[in-house]
């Protein structure tokens, strides 16, 4: 037998294989143990509750301005619509649109020849009825020196009553006739006094000093007058010294202006200038849009008169105007986007045989009440936020004032919009970077 062949056949030793089968199975225990302690790492880490990030700002005192916002247009304060009293064909206009005229300036010229004939024509009927009123007199002197006579007799014996009867009744009809004719000369002037008044209506003159800022007729035009219709506008006449806003300023908004209310102005036509203006006229009557419609809206127009209009503002021109309505010094406040509003459910304070009974015999009535919106903000306390109702009063574009549930220096929370209208709780845990809107706004800067 070779010696190969002997070290083949060499038998293993027991006490290795023992070893050997121990190491195997203590591999096979910390194997499954490493196993389990990452099940139970990964259990433990899914239900840990998630840091919610947000953003904070110390509350602190400030200046706040509560302001009403409205749009509208540029108009002058004093704006007059120049029509014409009577019908006719528009011979001369002296003024194009732009030019500046003066008070008693002639704006318009209508044509006259129509009234030649009508003045004439009232002219002879006033001179027949002056000539008929002539000759009854005449007639009763005539009568009168009768009548005289006859009573005369009549006194002596020597007339009869009827003769008496029928020279009083000449007399008193000629007498008669005669007061016709005075009413009908008196008629007559009159009608020549009204065809006058329409011929002086056939020059129209500029009430006031302004500017023609529209002009609707050339010369040649027809136009109607205001006497039977609603006649023709001819031309505007804006006095452009003295301008105005006049803002449409919804119902809701309309209490908190009040006359002598500050404004600031600013138009369309002139972006990089701010204007500044006063309330001065309210409207007490709304006016209404959509009415009886689900966009029906209900706006009231304010005026607001400009102070340093030395730019030439032309009316019509498009405005956005922010009325300072109230104004408080040195109140606490808050970022307006950290107040928000939770519905909270309190159930009724009875045990379960009081609410059931409650339950049968008020029916419809629920178990539990739905009490209003509390206004609510949240504080940061050691990485916890904390819900705090609050009471609030005016605010601005950025800031809201609270009148109660804050104290000065606390951290506020400002920041996500969904973080404080959804996903905060009292209680919930959460993690503060303010260095995320430092950086949004420098990005935007270097854009």
């Amino acid at each position: 037998m070779s010696e190969d062949s002997a070290q083949i056949q060499k038998p293993v030793s027991p006490i290795k294989n023992k070893k050997k089968k121990s190491r195997k199975k203590l591999f096979w225990i910390i194997g499954l143990l490493l196993i389990v302690l990452i099940v139970a790492a990964v259990i433990i880490s899914g239900k840990k509750e998630p840091l919610i990030e947000v953003q904070t700002e110390k509350i602190q005192k400030r200046n706040i301005t509560q302001v009403v916002t409205a749009t509208g247009k540029i108009q002058s304060e004093t704006e007059v619509n120049i029509s014409a009293e009577i019908s006719g064909e528009i011979i001369s206009l002296p003024f194009k649109e732009g030019d500046f005229v003066k008070k008693n300036d002639l704006l318009v010229k209508i044509k006259q020849e129509a009234y030649t004939p009508q003045i004439q024509q009232q002219k002879a009927a006033i001179e027949v009825a002056e000539s008929n009123l002539k000759t009854n007199e005449v007639t009763l002197k005539k009568f009168e020196l009768e009548l005289d006579r006859i009573k005369e007799l009549f006194s002596k014996g020597l007339a009869s009553q009827s003769e008496l009867d029928i020279a009083q009744n000449n007399y008193d009809q000629t007498l008669a006739i005669i007061n016709s004719n005075i009413a009908q000369i008196n008629q007559q002037k009159t009608g020549m006094s009204q065809i006058k008044y329409d011929l002086s209506k056939t020059t129209i003159y500029s009430p006031i000093d302004g500017t023609v800022t529209q002009l609707n007729n050339e010369t040649g035009e027809k136009v109607l007058g205001t006497i039977s219709n609603q006649g023709s506008n001819i031309m505007t006449i804006s006095d452009l010294t003295k301008m105005e806003c006049q803002v449409e300023v919804g119902e809701t908004d309309v209490t908190f202006v009040k006359i002598g209310d500050s404004a600031k102005i600013q138009i369309d036509a002139f972006p990089d200038k701010d204007f500044i203006g006063h309330v001065y006229e309210i409207a007490n009557t709304a006016t209404t849009t959509g009415m009886g419609t689900q966009d029906e809206v209900v706006n009231f127009i304010v005026k607001i008169r400009i102070i340093n209009d030395k730019f030439e503002l032309r009316p019509g021109m498009s405005c956005t105007v922010d009325i300072m309505v109230k104004t408080k010094e040195n109140v606490l406040s808050v970022p307006i986007q950290s107040v928000t509003t939770r519905e909270d459910f309190d159930m009724k304070s009875m045990n379960s045989d009081e609410e059931n009974e409650n339950l049968k015999t008020q029916s419809g009535e629920k178990a539990s009440k739905k009490q209003k919106p509390k206004e609510i903000v949240f504080f940061v306390d050691n990485g916890i936020a904390k819900k705090e109702e609050v009471k609030t009063g005016i605010s601005d574009d950025s800031y809201i004032e609270i009148l109660e549930g804050v104290q000065e220096g606390q951290e506020v929370i400002k920041g996500s919009f969904k973080a404080i209208n959804k996903e905060l709780e009292d209680g919930s845990k959460v993690k503060v970077d303010n260095e995320i809107k430092k950086k949004k706004k420098n990005d935007g800067e270097e854009d």
